[in-house]
């Protein structure tokens, strides 16, 4: 139990800015990622262990909470990706180059490139939720 304290600690004290909140986040993504992918493999699973209850959980997953959940999913797949991109390419390509201002704004440029990525997802995402669940927009 010291070793999760002594690794929460760690985590919530540092103060790195740019580099210390990409690690955080890039965690977090990385959790969320497999957490949805261990959720899939169940559910899969249950198209031959229960149908009836494979397309009850098909129903869950087109409530809005969900709908909201796989927004959020989407956000943790494209950061994730971008920025294990990111920290390949420093690690196996430019070491040498590695300095504070490179890393933050590298960091930057990840968020960047995430939110161009995310945010027509997410626009095409939440028009379906609308429509599907609240019939906006002529559902």
């Amino acid at each position: 139990m010291s070793t999760l304290k002594t690794t929460l600690t760690g985590y919530t004290g540092y103060r790195g800015r740019e580099g210390h909140y990409a690690f955080l986040l890039h965690r977090i993504t990385g959790l969320g990622t497999v957490l949805f992918l261990v959720i899939h493999i169940i559910d899969i699973a249950l198209v031959y262990l229960s149908p009836k209850g494979f397309l009850d959980v098909v129903a869950l997953y087109q409530t809005t909470l969900f709908g909201i959940g796989e927004i959020a999913l989407v956000f943790c797949v494209f950061f994730h990706g971008i920025n294990g991109l990111r920290i390949a390419y420093f690690d196996m390509f430019k070491p040498a180059n590695w300095s504070i201002e490179t890393e933050r704004n590298s960091t930057r440029i990840t968020l960047i490139a995430t939110l161009i990525l995310w945010l027509p997802a997410t626009f095409f995402m939440a028009r379906n939720i609308l429509i599907h669940n609240y019939g906006l927009f002529g559902g």
